[in-house]
């Protein structure tokens, strides 16, 4: 046995070592587990959303290109001297920070009016007073030159995009990009795994020369699901390095502090991915992880963050004190114009909020970060997980379900705890996913091992325990045992009277059936009662209660089950007597008190059975009902165990082989089926007794004698009155305890 349980522990251990290497292999990338990496980006959303803040930002304002703009200043895209007029106003009237445009100018405004100009110098001549006509007119319909003198000299970061392939025969370029953040030759001993691009539209050169910064705004690194949850601040062209448009306008809202990636060990340490722990930008720290993503910082759904509308920019009012020293973002909501995105915060979130979040968190903080230490952190989580699971496997169900259910919830509270407290990103899938797993596996393990155990015990018991209780075996999550133990029960024996009589009165045949027709019924009765039957003894039974299962009515069940044998054999007599068979008469002894219980024998043959100076006792009482004229006798113990029933006191009693007296009874019935007879006739027998045992012989033989005048049948009245003849010329002297012994069994 003890092999089996060591055998088993080093399943355990191997199904937990297994478990967690596959989760292991996940948390350092190098077997990934998408249905975890999934359930990892639902619970960063949950959290994310948990945690959303009160109060709304006021630091960066979206100006909008509305559908109320372009109801009234026409379809989109606007005239270049419009947005001139925007950005004009924009610094002169309402005293802006930063302008950041969310678009790209890729191409030149093609004016229909400077189309004819062109038209009608290539086709007529022209004096010198029309050509200056002309001249003025083509200066006052390049408004691409008019947007670009509003860009010089002010804080405006133009936006442009990377593409991450080209099709074939696809220009690589349009546009002009800026000049990069760090060039390939600045990168040095730099190490990083940059997003790196394909192609790109970048702003008309015109405005590219007139702008202070210009900032991409593509995004290759969207998550699997398609949701925006980081954004690159850095990508890579031709071994260039260049800024997002949230870092451009950010670091230029700031009054462009230096830039500097910043590692962990950085003195001899590798200048790599596994090292990098974000930028410092200033005093400012922005937390990236080794591709130079960032977490967007979102601080509410769709609309968090103030709007004004292009129009009323223009015709002077929008409320200024949203927009003075503001960082302002140029993008549209216009469903026509679609620059919609899917976030955890809102499936259709307008765009230019991403870079709107980005910019107020690298600001103002709140940037949540995923330090490479947090790696090793989660791999001894998973170890003490992995720890604990497996002790929660070995407890009952219920108790292993709960706590399981506790350690994924004080998992999940942990993260949201460390996201909210100290701005980290606290992966928790992979822990609660090895936790839910492994238990899942050790638990049908378990129950593997428990239904085989339970179908074997099943099978075993099945010889001496009824189906009901078979069926409470297999449901019980009782630990059952055939190993040896100690428990409280009863046990019950029964034997028929003058057997060698009646056997040699019938023939083999004739006796075989009998026996098997006496039997059935006294096994039904025990079954019936949840009793286990230990052994049929020839003509005798032994069984008992509170093994293989706890019964805590076990003595109940006992003292029902031996008054019910004596009626099933009554109700036997007629059909006995049909056959010309004898008539049989039983002897019943019950005892309550401990015993050992389990699978005992030898390497030949086993048996489920019960041993022990409380069985023993048992198998003695049942040879006493024969000297009392009972067919049912129960210890003090039994009685007591047991007080739904009326009882006969017998005596006070030594048994063969014991030293310490027990008192016996004998059942009668039910309390409340007692007839006023019956008690009348037991009150008067309480009296009779007291009076022997005070050694009153006159006055107990008075009251014995009525008794049996009475109840002639009753053999016990009849053998005191004989006692009290030998005290009464024998007197058993003052130390008398009233106890008789037995000296034959």
């Amino acid at each position: 046995m003890q092999l089996k349980r060591l055998k088993g522990l080093i399943f355990r251990l191997a199904i937990a070592i297994a478990v967690t290497a596959v989760f292991f292999m996940h948390v350092k990338g190098e077997w990934r587990l998408e249905m975890v990496a999934q359930v990892e980006r639902y619970l960063y959303d949950a959290r994310l959303r948990m945690a959303l803040p009160d109060e709304k930002p006021r630091s960066v304002v979206i100006v909008d290109i509305d559908e109320k703009s372009i109801a009234e200043l026409g379809h989109w895209p606007w005239s270049r001297d419009v947005l001139a007029k925007m950005v004009d106003s924009l610094f002169d009237d309402y005293g802006v920070n930063t302008v950041g445009f969310d678009i790209v100018f890729a191409e030149p405004y093609e004016a229909s009016a400077l189309i004819l100009l062109d038209d009608l110098e290539g086709q007529l001549e022209l004096s010198a007073q029309e050509t200056t006509v002309l001249a003025s007119a083509r200066e006052r319909w390049n408004t691409d030159e008019t947007f670009a003198g509003s860009l010089i000299g002010r804080n405006v970061v133009l936006g442009y995009v990377f593409k991450d392939r080209l099709a074939p025969d696809e220009p690589v370029g349009a546009g002009m990009l800026p000049e990069p953040l760090y060039g390939k030759d600045q990168l040095g001993e730099l190490a990083l795994p940059f997003a790196e691009g394909a192609g790109f539209v970048a702003p008309y050169d015109m405005h590219m020369f007139a702008a202070e910064r210009a900032g991409f705004f593509s995004n290759p690194n969207v998550d699997r699901d398609g949701i925006f949850r980081r954004v690159p601040l850095m990508q890579a062209y031709q071994g260039d390095v260049y800024s997002s448009l949230a870092l451009s306008v950010a670091r230029l809202a700031l009054g462009s502090p230096a830039l500097q990636f910043v590692f962990a060990n950085p003195e001899g340490a590798p200048l790599d991915d596994l090292n990098l722990e974000g930028l410092q930008l200033g005093e400012r720290f922005i937390p990236v992880d080794g591709q130079l993503n960032a977490l967007v910082p979102y601080q509410g759904r769709s609309g968090a963050f103030p709007y004004v509308s292009v129009v009323d920019v223009l015709n002077g009012t929008a409320d200024i004190e949203t927009l003075f020293d503001s960082v302002v973002l140029i993008g549209t909501s216009a469903p026509g114009l679609l620059d919609l995105r899917a976030t955890p915060v809102g499936a259709r979130f307008v765009g230019v909020e991403i870079h709107a979040n980005l910019v107020h968190g690298i600001m103002n903080g709140g940037l949540k970060s995923s330090p490479q230490y947090m790696q090793g952190v989660e791999l001894v989580v998973l170890i003490l997980i992995a720890g604990i699971i497996s002790l929660l496997s070995l407890l009952p169900a219920a108790l292993g379900v709960s706590g399981l259910v506790g350690l994924v919830v004080l998992i999940f509270y942990a993260g949201l705890y460390g996201w909210q407290a100290h701005d980290l990103n606290i992966p928790v899938a992979a822990s609660i996913g090895l936790a839910i797993s492994l238990f899942l596996l050790q638990f049908a393990y378990s129950y593997a091992v428990e239904s085989r155990k339970k179908r074997h015990l099943s099978k075993v018991f099945g010889q001496y325990i009824p189906e009901e209780l078979v069926a409470d075996l297999n449901n019980s999550e009782e630990e059952v045992s055939l190993e040896g133990e100690n428990r409280e029960m009863s046990v019950l024996f029964s034997d028929v009277r003058s057997f060698t009589t009646i056997s040699e009165g019938l023939d083999p045949v004739e006796l075989t059936q009998l026996m098997n027709e006496f039997l059935t019924p006294i096994t039904r009765v025990i079954h019936e009662n949840r009793g286990t039957i230990d052994k049929y003894m020839g003509d005798a039974v032994m069984a008992f209660w509170g093994a293989p299962l706890h019964d805590d009515e076990h003595a109940y069940h006992s003292v029902v089950a031996g008054l019910k044998m004596i009626e099933a054999l009554d109700a036997l007599q007629p059909h006995f007597k049909s056959k010309g068979w004898p008539e049989i008469k039983i002897g019943v002894g019950a005892n309550s008190g401990p015993m050992n219980v389990g699978n005992m024998g030898s390497e030949f043959r086993m048996a489920y059975t019960v041993l022990g100076d409380t069985v023993n006792l048992g198998s003695r009482l049942e040879g006493l009902t024969k000297q009392y004229g009972v067919q049912f006798i129960v210890s003090e113990y039994t009685a007591v165990a047991a007080p739904q029933f009326e009882y006969r006191e017998l005596d006070s009693v030594r048994v063969k082989g014991k030293q310490e007296p027990v008192r016996i009874y004998e059942p009668v019935a039910k309390v409340e089926d007692v007839s006023a007879s019956e008690r009348e006739e037991l009150a008067a027998w309480v009296e009779a007794l007291e009076a022997y045992r005070a050694q009153d012989w006159a006055q107990a033989r008075a009251t014995i004698s009525r008794l049996v005048s009475e109840f002639e049948e009753r053999l016990v009245y009849s053998t005191y009155l004989e006692r009290i003849s030998v005290f009464e010329a024998n007197p058993p002297g003052q130390d008398w305890d009233g106890v008789f012994t037995h000296t034959s069994k």
